[in-house]
Protein backbone atom coordinates (compact mmCIF):
# COMPACT_ATOMS: atom_id res chain seq x y z
CA UNK A 1 0.00 0.00 0.00
CA UNK A 2 1.88 3.49 -1.29
CA UNK A 3 0.29 6.77 -1.80
CA UNK A 4 0.68 9.19 -4.09
CA UNK A 5 0.77 13.12 -2.55
CA UNK A 6 0.35 15.79 -4.66
CA UNK A 7 1.97 19.53 -3.35
CA UNK A 8 1.28 22.34 -5.55
CA UNK A 9 3.04 25.31 -6.52
CA UNK A 10 1.11 27.47 -3.73
CA UNK A 11 0.94 24.32 -1.45
CA UNK A 12 4.29 24.77 -0.11
CA UNK A 13 3.83 24.15 4.42
CA UNK A 14 5.31 21.09 5.69
CA UNK A 15 1.90 20.48 7.58
CA UNK A 16 -0.39 20.17 4.40
CA UNK A 17 -3.11 18.17 4.60
CA UNK A 18 -2.00 15.44 1.82
CA UNK A 19 1.43 15.39 3.49
CA UNK A 20 0.53 15.12 7.32
CA UNK A 21 0.14 11.25 7.22
CA UNK A 22 2.63 10.78 5.41
CA UNK A 23 4.76 7.22 5.41
CA UNK A 24 8.37 5.72 4.32
CA UNK A 25 6.98 3.99 1.05
CA UNK A 26 4.67 7.29 -0.17
CA UNK A 27 5.75 9.46 -2.78
CA UNK A 28 5.59 13.20 -3.20
CA UNK A 29 4.91 14.39 -6.76
CA UNK A 30 5.76 18.20 -7.15
CA UNK A 31 5.29 19.17 -11.25
CA UNK A 32 6.91 22.74 -12.79
CA UNK A 33 4.29 22.55 -16.22
CA UNK A 34 4.21 25.03 -18.83
CA UNK A 35 0.48 25.14 -18.75
CA UNK A 36 0.36 26.81 -15.25
CA UNK A 37 3.08 29.17 -16.08
CA UNK A 38 1.27 30.52 -19.44
CA UNK A 39 -2.48 29.97 -18.68
CA UNK A 40 -1.62 34.30 -18.41
CA UNK A 41 1.52 35.04 -18.93
CA UNK A 42 2.75 35.96 -15.27
CA UNK A 43 5.50 38.71 -13.99
CA UNK A 44 8.79 36.83 -14.66
CA UNK A 45 9.19 37.08 -10.98
CA UNK A 46 6.31 35.83 -9.73
CA UNK A 47 7.65 32.30 -12.21
CA UNK A 48 10.80 32.65 -10.37
CA UNK A 49 9.24 33.07 -7.06
CA UNK A 50 7.32 30.03 -7.31
CA UNK A 51 9.59 27.61 -9.31
CA UNK A 52 12.64 28.36 -6.66
CA UNK A 53 10.01 28.24 -4.11
CA UNK A 54 9.20 25.02 -5.18
CA UNK A 55 12.34 22.83 -6.17
CA UNK A 56 13.78 24.67 -2.15
CA UNK A 57 10.57 23.17 -0.65
CA UNK A 58 11.52 19.99 -2.15
CA UNK A 59 14.68 19.43 -0.95
CA UNK A 60 13.68 20.56 2.25
CA UNK A 61 11.05 17.60 2.20
CA UNK A 62 13.74 15.10 1.13
CA UNK A 63 16.02 16.64 4.09
CA UNK A 64 13.33 15.48 6.58
CA UNK A 65 13.28 11.88 4.66
CA UNK A 66 10.08 12.64 2.15
CA UNK A 67 10.65 10.91 -1.11
CA UNK A 68 9.90 13.22 -3.74
CA UNK A 69 9.44 13.00 -7.13
CA UNK A 70 10.20 16.19 -8.82
CA UNK A 71 9.09 16.94 -12.29
CA UNK A 72 11.37 20.11 -13.23
CA UNK A 73 9.97 22.51 -16.19
CA UNK A 74 12.80 21.57 -18.20
CA UNK A 75 12.53 17.83 -17.98
CA UNK A 76 12.85 16.33 -21.00
CA UNK A 77 9.81 14.35 -20.89
CA UNK A 78 7.69 16.83 -19.53
CA UNK A 79 4.50 16.82 -21.31
CA UNK A 80 3.65 20.48 -19.58
CA UNK A 81 0.25 19.84 -17.94
CA UNK A 82 -1.23 19.08 -14.38
CA UNK A 83 -3.13 16.39 -15.72
CA UNK A 84 -1.25 14.46 -17.69
CA UNK A 85 2.10 14.56 -15.24
CA UNK A 86 -0.48 12.99 -12.38
CA UNK A 87 -0.84 10.64 -14.89
CA UNK A 88 2.43 9.69 -15.76
CA UNK A 89 3.44 9.59 -12.12
CA UNK A 90 0.58 6.98 -11.31
CA UNK A 91 2.06 4.93 -13.86
CA UNK A 92 5.85 5.03 -12.72
CA UNK A 93 4.77 4.85 -9.17
CA UNK A 94 1.42 2.48 -9.12
CA UNK A 95 0.31 3.68 -5.58
CA UNK A 96 -2.89 2.38 -3.83
CA UNK A 97 -4.15 5.68 -3.11
CA UNK A 98 -3.61 9.39 -4.91
CA UNK A 99 -4.53 12.26 -2.26
CA UNK A 100 -4.11 16.12 -3.00
CA UNK A 101 -4.92 19.38 -1.08
CA UNK A 102 -8.40 20.83 -2.63
CA UNK A 103 -6.78 23.82 -4.76
CA UNK A 104 -6.98 27.68 -4.21
CA UNK A 105 -8.23 28.41 -7.74
CA UNK A 106 -12.03 26.59 -9.39
CA UNK A 107 -10.14 25.77 -13.20
CA UNK A 108 -7.67 23.47 -10.99
CA UNK A 109 -10.23 21.81 -9.19
CA UNK A 110 -12.28 21.12 -12.30
CA UNK A 111 -9.01 19.45 -13.70
CA UNK A 112 -7.91 17.06 -10.27
CA UNK A 113 -11.80 15.77 -10.66
CA UNK A 114 -10.63 13.70 -13.43
CA UNK A 115 -7.14 12.85 -11.21
CA UNK A 116 -8.87 9.90 -9.34
CA UNK A 117 -7.56 11.51 -6.40
CA UNK A 118 -8.90 11.85 -2.82
CA UNK A 119 -8.98 15.73 -2.18
CA UNK A 120 -8.73 16.63 1.22
CA UNK A 121 -9.19 20.19 2.97
CA UNK A 122 -6.81 23.17 3.19
CA UNK A 123 -7.09 23.58 6.79
CA UNK A 124 -4.47 26.32 6.23
CA UNK A 125 -6.95 29.25 6.45
CA UNK A 126 -9.00 30.51 9.67
CA UNK A 127 -12.41 29.55 7.61
CA UNK A 128 -13.44 26.24 5.38
CA UNK A 129 -15.73 27.46 1.69
CA UNK A 130 -18.36 25.26 3.89
CA UNK A 131 -17.92 27.33 7.16
CA UNK A 132 -18.28 30.41 4.64
CA UNK A 133 -21.73 29.54 3.14
CA UNK A 134 -22.87 28.52 6.58
CA UNK A 135 -22.32 32.48 7.69
CA UNK A 136 -23.14 33.68 4.45
CA UNK A 137 -26.90 31.41 4.20
CA UNK A 138 -29.54 33.67 3.92
CA UNK A 139 -28.01 37.01 4.70
CA UNK A 140 -28.55 39.93 2.21
CA UNK A 141 -25.94 41.64 2.59
CA UNK A 142 -22.55 40.09 2.49
CA UNK A 143 -20.16 43.00 4.28
CA UNK A 144 -16.60 41.57 5.22
CA UNK A 145 -17.13 44.17 8.36
CA UNK A 146 -19.71 41.38 9.65
CA UNK A 147 -17.73 38.23 8.75
CA UNK A 148 -14.64 39.96 10.47
CA UNK A 149 -16.27 40.31 13.66
CA UNK A 150 -17.10 36.98 13.44
CA UNK A 151 -13.65 35.66 13.00
CA UNK A 152 -12.36 37.74 15.72
CA UNK A 153 -14.67 35.85 18.03
CA UNK A 154 -13.64 32.58 16.88
CA UNK A 155 -10.08 33.07 16.69
CA UNK A 156 -9.99 35.44 19.44
CA UNK A 157 -7.84 37.56 18.33
CA UNK A 158 -7.63 40.83 20.00
CA UNK A 159 -10.47 40.44 21.91
CA UNK A 160 -11.41 40.41 25.38
CA UNK A 161 -13.76 38.00 26.44
CA UNK A 162 -16.73 38.94 23.68
CA UNK A 163 -15.32 42.42 23.06
CA UNK A 164 -12.84 43.94 21.09
CA UNK A 165 -10.25 44.92 22.53
CA UNK A 166 -9.70 48.97 22.88
CA UNK A 167 -13.52 49.09 22.56
CA UNK A 168 -13.75 49.21 18.51
CA UNK A 169 -13.84 46.32 16.27
CA UNK A 170 -11.46 48.54 13.89
CA UNK A 171 -9.26 51.40 13.92
CA UNK A 172 -9.55 53.00 10.27
CA UNK A 173 -10.18 56.30 11.55
CA UNK A 174 -6.76 56.45 13.26
CA UNK A 175 -4.90 54.63 9.84
CA UNK A 176 -5.45 57.63 6.89
CA UNK A 177 -2.96 59.81 6.81
CA UNK A 178 -0.73 60.67 4.38
CA UNK A 179 3.47 60.42 4.63
CA UNK A 180 4.83 63.54 5.97
CA UNK A 181 8.07 64.89 4.01
CA UNK A 182 10.53 64.67 6.72
CA UNK A 183 9.60 60.26 7.40
CA UNK A 184 11.42 57.65 5.49
CA UNK A 185 10.46 53.95 6.04
CA UNK A 186 12.63 51.91 6.98
CA UNK A 187 14.78 49.82 4.03
CA UNK A 188 13.14 46.90 3.38
CA UNK A 189 14.86 43.59 3.90
CA UNK A 190 15.34 42.02 0.57
CA UNK A 191 17.10 38.20 -0.36
CA UNK A 192 19.88 37.50 -2.76
CA UNK A 193 19.57 35.00 -5.10
CA UNK A 194 21.09 31.91 -4.47
CA UNK A 195 22.04 29.47 -6.74
CA UNK A 196 18.98 27.47 -7.40
CA UNK A 197 16.99 30.97 -8.01
CA UNK A 198 20.19 32.10 -10.23
CA UNK A 199 19.21 28.70 -12.08
CA UNK A 200 15.57 29.48 -12.65
CA UNK A 201 16.08 32.86 -13.01
CA UNK A 202 18.20 31.76 -16.15
CA UNK A 203 15.31 29.39 -17.74
CA UNK A 204 12.39 31.65 -17.14
CA UNK A 205 14.38 34.48 -19.05
CA UNK A 206 15.05 31.93 -21.83
CA UNK A 207 11.91 30.56 -22.12
CA UNK A 208 9.29 33.33 -21.29
CA UNK A 209 11.30 36.65 -22.38
CA UNK A 210 8.04 38.02 -23.76
CA UNK A 211 5.89 37.80 -19.95
CA UNK A 212 5.50 41.10 -18.26
CA UNK A 213 7.69 42.53 -15.78
CA UNK A 214 11.25 43.20 -15.00
CA UNK A 215 13.54 39.68 -13.85
CA UNK A 216 16.16 41.86 -12.00
CA UNK A 217 16.84 43.16 -8.81
CA UNK A 218 14.88 39.71 -7.66
CA UNK A 219 14.71 40.10 -4.00
CA UNK A 220 12.08 37.46 -3.03
CA UNK A 221 12.47 35.21 0.03
CA UNK A 222 11.96 31.44 -1.18
CA UNK A 223 12.37 29.70 1.55
CA UNK A 224 10.24 29.50 4.97
CA UNK A 225 13.79 30.44 7.07
CA UNK A 226 13.80 33.71 4.81
CA UNK A 227 10.22 34.50 4.35
CA UNK A 228 10.27 34.27 8.00
CA UNK A 229 12.90 36.64 8.37
CA UNK A 230 11.33 38.90 6.29
CA UNK A 231 8.20 38.83 8.74
CA UNK A 232 9.99 39.24 11.73
CA UNK A 233 11.61 42.39 10.08
CA UNK A 234 7.96 43.62 9.00
CA UNK A 235 7.18 43.17 12.72
CA UNK A 236 9.97 44.75 14.49
CA UNK A 237 10.71 47.55 12.01
CA UNK A 238 7.33 48.48 9.95
CA UNK A 239 4.59 47.41 11.95
CA UNK A 240 4.65 50.31 14.68
CA UNK A 241 4.11 52.65 11.44
CA UNK A 242 1.51 50.17 9.17
CA UNK A 243 -1.74 51.81 10.54
CA UNK A 244 -0.58 55.49 10.37
CA UNK A 245 0.24 54.99 6.73
CA UNK A 246 -1.29 52.16 5.70
CA UNK A 247 -3.08 54.38 2.79
CA UNK A 248 -0.01 56.28 1.93
CA UNK A 249 1.96 56.51 -1.50
CA UNK A 250 4.94 57.71 -2.14
CA UNK A 251 7.28 58.69 -5.28
CA UNK A 252 10.06 56.19 -5.24
CA UNK A 253 8.87 53.49 -2.90
CA UNK A 254 6.93 51.01 -3.38
CA UNK A 255 6.63 49.33 0.00
CA UNK A 256 6.51 52.29 2.75
CA UNK A 257 5.63 50.14 5.82
CA UNK A 258 3.92 47.44 4.22
CA UNK A 259 3.95 43.95 5.36
CA UNK A 260 5.23 42.69 1.80
CA UNK A 261 4.50 39.34 2.83
CA UNK A 262 1.61 38.37 0.87
CA UNK A 263 3.74 36.07 -1.65
CA UNK A 264 4.89 34.24 1.10
CA UNK A 265 1.19 33.81 2.78
CA UNK A 266 -0.27 32.79 -0.56
CA UNK A 267 2.38 29.90 -1.34
CA UNK A 268 2.61 28.82 1.95
CA UNK A 269 5.94 29.33 3.15
CA UNK A 270 3.97 31.47 5.83
CA UNK A 271 0.29 30.33 7.22
CA UNK A 272 -2.39 33.02 8.52
CA UNK A 273 -2.37 32.06 12.45
CA UNK A 274 1.76 32.40 12.94
CA UNK A 275 1.60 35.54 11.25
CA UNK A 276 -1.73 37.21 13.01
CA UNK A 277 0.13 35.69 16.57
CA UNK A 278 3.06 37.50 15.82
CA UNK A 279 1.78 40.50 15.30
CA UNK A 280 -0.72 40.34 18.28
CA UNK A 281 2.44 39.80 20.39
CA UNK A 282 3.53 42.56 19.60
CA UNK A 283 0.65 44.58 20.86
CA UNK A 284 0.84 42.59 23.52
CA UNK A 285 4.13 43.78 24.71
CA UNK A 286 3.61 47.09 23.77
CA UNK A 287 5.65 47.31 20.25
CA UNK A 288 3.29 47.94 18.20
CA UNK A 289 -0.35 50.20 18.77
CA UNK A 290 -3.45 48.52 18.05
CA UNK A 291 -4.38 50.61 15.37
CA UNK A 292 -1.46 49.00 13.26
CA UNK A 293 -2.03 45.78 14.97
CA UNK A 294 -6.06 45.79 14.22
CA UNK A 295 -5.07 47.04 10.60
CA UNK A 296 -2.91 44.22 9.77
CA UNK A 297 -4.73 41.48 11.30
CA UNK A 298 -8.23 42.41 9.64
CA UNK A 299 -5.84 42.35 6.24
CA UNK A 300 -5.79 39.13 6.65
CA UNK A 301 -8.11 37.26 9.39
CA UNK A 302 -10.74 39.54 7.24
CA UNK A 303 -10.29 40.68 3.67
CA UNK A 304 -7.94 37.35 2.96
CA UNK A 305 -10.63 34.98 4.38
CA UNK A 306 -13.26 37.41 3.34
CA UNK A 307 -12.31 37.15 -0.68
CA UNK A 308 -11.48 33.49 -0.25
CA UNK A 309 -15.12 32.75 1.35
CA UNK A 310 -17.00 34.72 -1.46
CA UNK A 311 -14.63 33.17 -4.30
CA UNK A 312 -15.71 29.37 -3.33
CA UNK A 313 -19.60 30.41 -2.74
CA UNK A 314 -20.00 32.55 -6.03
CA UNK A 315 -18.25 30.68 -8.72
CA UNK A 316 -17.92 29.90 -11.88
CA UNK A 317 -20.67 32.31 -12.32
CA UNK A 318 -19.35 35.51 -10.30
CA UNK A 319 -16.65 36.14 -12.77
CA UNK A 320 -19.02 36.36 -15.65
CA UNK A 321 -21.15 39.37 -14.20
CA UNK A 322 -20.49 42.78 -15.48
CA UNK A 323 -22.84 44.86 -13.66
CA UNK A 324 -21.92 48.13 -15.54
CA UNK A 325 -21.47 46.82 -18.67
CA UNK A 326 -18.25 48.36 -19.03
CA UNK A 327 -17.00 47.30 -22.28
CA UNK A 328 -13.33 49.03 -22.80
CA UNK A 329 -9.69 47.47 -23.95
CA UNK A 330 -7.36 47.85 -21.66
CA UNK A 331 -4.82 50.57 -22.53
CA UNK A 332 -1.36 49.80 -23.52
CA UNK A 333 0.47 51.67 -20.62
CA UNK A 334 -0.99 48.78 -18.55
CA UNK A 335 1.30 47.54 -19.97
CA UNK A 336 4.54 50.06 -20.65
CA UNK A 337 3.58 52.04 -17.83
CA UNK A 338 4.07 54.96 -20.13
CA UNK A 339 1.77 57.85 -19.02
CA UNK A 340 1.72 61.31 -18.70
CA UNK A 341 -0.33 60.45 -15.38
CA UNK A 342 2.45 60.08 -12.62
CA UNK A 343 0.20 58.37 -10.45
CA UNK A 344 -0.47 55.79 -13.04
CA UNK A 345 3.01 55.79 -14.10
CA UNK A 346 4.28 55.20 -10.91
CA UNK A 347 2.01 52.20 -9.76
CA UNK A 348 2.07 50.23 -12.78
CA UNK A 349 7.03 51.36 -12.48
CA UNK A 350 6.47 49.74 -9.60
CA UNK A 351 4.52 46.93 -10.60
CA UNK A 352 6.68 46.15 -13.18
CA UNK A 353 10.10 45.99 -11.38
CA UNK A 354 8.89 43.94 -8.13
CA UNK A 355 5.57 42.33 -9.06
CA UNK A 356 4.03 44.15 -6.47
CA UNK A 357 2.61 47.38 -5.47
CA UNK A 358 -0.02 47.88 -2.16
CA UNK A 359 -3.81 47.77 -1.69
CA UNK A 360 -4.41 51.42 -2.55
CA UNK A 361 -2.29 51.95 -5.78
CA UNK A 362 -4.05 48.60 -6.95
CA UNK A 363 -7.38 49.72 -5.57
CA UNK A 364 -7.25 53.43 -5.94
CA UNK A 365 -4.73 54.00 -8.75
CA UNK A 366 -5.07 51.41 -11.65
CA UNK A 367 -8.14 49.96 -10.03
CA UNK A 368 -10.20 53.39 -9.57
CA UNK A 369 -8.89 54.43 -12.98
CA UNK A 370 -10.17 51.19 -14.68
CA UNK A 371 -13.90 51.45 -12.69
CA UNK A 372 -13.88 55.46 -13.85
CA UNK A 373 -12.84 54.16 -17.50
CA UNK A 374 -14.98 51.32 -17.99
CA UNK A 375 -12.85 48.82 -18.86
CA UNK A 376 -13.69 45.55 -19.41
CA UNK A 377 -13.54 43.32 -16.12
CA UNK A 378 -12.09 40.25 -17.51
CA UNK A 379 -9.52 41.94 -18.86
CA UNK A 380 -8.62 44.03 -15.93
CA UNK A 381 -8.55 40.96 -13.92
CA UNK A 382 -6.19 38.85 -16.39
CA UNK A 383 -4.28 42.01 -15.83
CA UNK A 384 -3.95 41.89 -11.94
CA UNK A 385 -4.00 38.04 -12.35
CA UNK A 386 -0.37 38.08 -13.87
CA UNK A 387 1.49 41.21 -12.94
CA UNK A 388 1.60 40.65 -9.31
CA UNK A 389 3.62 38.49 -7.38
CA UNK A 390 0.78 37.11 -4.37
CA UNK A 391 -1.96 36.85 -7.09
CA UNK A 392 -4.05 33.78 -7.15
CA UNK A 393 -7.39 34.10 -8.79
CA UNK A 394 -8.93 33.00 -5.64
CA UNK A 395 -7.57 36.21 -4.23
CA UNK A 396 -7.39 38.54 -7.26
CA UNK A 397 -10.64 37.84 -8.50
CA UNK A 398 -13.17 38.89 -6.23
CA UNK A 399 -10.91 41.77 -4.98
CA UNK A 400 -10.61 43.00 -8.35
CA UNK A 401 -14.20 42.05 -9.60
CA UNK A 402 -16.05 43.36 -7.08
CA UNK A 403 -14.17 45.50 -5.24
CA UNK A 404 -11.77 47.85 -7.85
CA UNK A 405 -14.62 47.51 -10.02
CA UNK A 406 -18.15 46.77 -8.86
CA UNK A 407 -18.68 44.54 -11.62
CA UNK A 408 -20.25 42.21 -9.30
CA UNK A 409 -23.15 44.91 -8.56
CA UNK A 410 -22.17 45.35 -4.78
CA UNK A 411 -22.45 41.87 -3.69
CA UNK A 412 -18.68 42.63 -2.32
CA UNK A 413 -18.70 46.18 -1.66
CA UNK A 414 -21.51 48.47 -0.75
CA UNK A 415 -20.59 51.47 -3.25
CA UNK A 416 -18.20 51.76 -5.70
CA UNK A 417 -14.90 52.72 -5.01
CA UNK A 418 -14.55 55.59 -7.24
CA UNK A 419 -12.66 58.79 -6.35
CA UNK A 420 -11.59 61.76 -8.24
CA UNK A 421 -7.75 63.52 -8.58
CA UNK A 422 -8.12 64.91 -4.87
CA UNK A 423 -7.70 61.52 -3.02
CA UNK A 424 -4.64 60.84 -4.72
CA UNK A 425 -3.41 64.48 -4.42
CA UNK A 426 -4.04 63.97 -0.91
CA UNK A 427 -2.72 60.48 0.19
CA UNK A 428 0.73 60.82 -2.05
CA UNK A 429 3.20 62.89 -3.82
CA UNK A 430 2.39 61.58 -7.08
CA UNK A 431 0.69 64.58 -8.00
CA UNK A 432 3.87 66.89 -7.80
CA UNK A 433 5.34 67.56 -11.40
CA UNK A 434 2.59 65.79 -12.69
CA UNK A 435 1.43 68.10 -16.07
CA UNK A 436 -1.94 67.43 -14.86
CA UNK A 437 -3.15 69.37 -11.89
CA UNK A 438 -5.71 67.87 -8.95
CA UNK A 439 -7.75 71.00 -7.92
CA UNK A 440 -8.05 71.77 -12.08
CA UNK A 441 -11.54 70.16 -12.96
CA UNK A 442 -11.42 70.51 -16.65
CA UNK A 443 -9.14 71.63 -19.74
CA UNK A 444 -5.85 70.62 -20.93
CA UNK A 445 -4.21 71.02 -17.49
CA UNK A 446 -7.13 69.39 -15.48
CA UNK A 447 -6.31 65.64 -13.76
CA UNK A 448 -8.28 62.96 -15.40
CA UNK A 449 -9.69 61.53 -12.77
CA UNK A 450 -11.45 64.51 -11.91
CA UNK A 451 -13.70 64.64 -14.95
CA UNK A 452 -13.68 61.11 -15.37
CA UNK A 453 -15.25 60.72 -11.78
CA UNK A 454 -18.21 62.63 -12.54
CA UNK A 455 -18.32 60.82 -16.41
CA UNK A 456 -19.02 57.92 -14.56
CA UNK A 457 -21.68 59.07 -12.15
CA UNK A 458 -23.39 59.94 -15.40
CA UNK A 459 -23.18 57.37 -17.46
CA UNK A 460 -23.45 55.30 -14.76
CA UNK A 461 -26.50 57.23 -12.90
CA UNK A 462 -29.42 54.57 -13.67
CA UNK A 463 -27.47 51.70 -12.08
CA UNK A 464 -26.54 53.87 -8.99
CA UNK A 465 -28.22 56.78 -8.14
CA UNK A 466 -30.79 54.93 -5.94
CA UNK A 467 -27.49 53.33 -4.04
CA UNK A 468 -27.80 54.73 -0.47
CA UNK A 469 -24.20 55.68 -0.20
CA UNK A 470 -23.78 57.40 -3.50
CA UNK A 471 -26.67 60.19 -2.47
CA UNK A 472 -23.64 62.96 -1.79
CA UNK A 473 -22.30 62.73 -5.01
CA UNK A 474 -25.75 62.37 -7.25
CA UNK A 475 -27.50 65.50 -5.21
CA UNK A 476 -24.04 67.61 -6.21
CA UNK A 477 -24.50 65.95 -9.69
CA UNK A 478 -27.71 66.87 -9.99
CA UNK A 479 -26.99 70.90 -8.78
CA UNK A 480 -24.69 70.87 -12.33
CA UNK A 481 -26.58 72.40 -15.37
CA UNK A 482 -26.73 70.95 -18.47
CA UNK A 483 -23.81 72.67 -20.40
CA UNK A 484 -21.34 71.45 -17.67
CA UNK A 485 -22.35 68.12 -18.00
CA UNK A 486 -22.00 68.07 -21.58
CA UNK A 487 -18.54 69.41 -21.03
CA UNK A 488 -17.30 66.90 -18.43
CA UNK A 489 -18.78 64.15 -21.36
CA UNK A 490 -16.62 65.95 -24.16
CA UNK A 491 -13.55 65.70 -22.08
CA UNK A 492 -14.03 62.28 -20.91
CA UNK A 493 -15.03 60.81 -24.30
CA UNK A 494 -12.05 62.99 -25.89
CA UNK A 495 -9.77 61.61 -23.24
CA UNK A 496 -11.16 57.91 -22.95
CA UNK A 497 -10.24 58.22 -26.76
CA UNK A 498 -7.05 59.15 -27.17
CA UNK A 499 -5.94 55.85 -25.31
CA UNK A 500 -6.55 53.83 -28.73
Amino acid sequence: MSTLRIVLGDQLTRGLSSLRDYVPGDTVLMMEVVEEATYVKHHKQKLVLVLSAMRHFAEELRHHGFSVDYVRLDDAANTGSFTSEVQRAIARHKPSRVVVTEPGEWRVLEMMKGWGAEIVSDDRFFATPASFAAWAKDRKQLRMEFFYRDMRRLSGLLMEGDDPVGGYWNFDHDNRKSLPKDVTPPKRRRFEPDPVTREVMDMVAARFPDHFGDLEPFGWAVTRADALEALDHFISSCLPDFGDYQDAMKQGDAFLYHSVISPYLNIGLLIPREICDRAQAAWSRGDSPLNAVEGFIRQILGWREYVRGLYWLKMPDYAETNFLEARRPLPAFYWTGKNEMNCMAQAIGDTKAHAYAHHIQRLMVTGNFALLAGLDPKQVEQWYLLVYADAFEWVELPNTHGMALFADGGVMASKPYAASGAYIDRMSDYCTGCRFKPDVKLGPKACPFNYLYWDFLIRNEAKLKANPRMGMPYRTLAKMDAERKADIQRHAVKFLDSLG
